[in-house]
């Protein structure tokens, strides 16, 4: 669940900062770091959400094939299916 956490972040700063850059000065730098930094994070994200054990845990696998968004997604997903369980209090 932690490395889903910090991989979701990672991937949704990374595509707002290509976004933000593709928007504004458009520098190649930024770019060349910051696509592979996103993919690394897009594919760390959808293999924390399918090592997920969680009851939610098929909703959240397929969430997490959104790109940009889809960790969040899952990660969403996930917290929402601990609520009620007696594991979670």
């Amino acid at each position: 669940m932690r490395m889903l956490r910090i991989a979701a972040g990672a991937e949704a700063a990374s595509l707002a900062v290509l976004l933000l850059n593709l928007l504004t000065v458009h520098a190649e730098p930024v770019s060349s770091l910051m696509g592979p930094l996103h993919g690394m994070a897009y594919l760390v994200t959808v293999i924390a959400a399918w090592q997920a054990t969680t009851a939610a845990a098929p909703a959240a696998r397929w969430y997490s094939l959104v790109p940009g968004v889809g960790g969040l997604l899952a990660l969403r997903r996930v917290g929402r299916g601990t609520e009620g369980s007696p594991a979670a209090g």
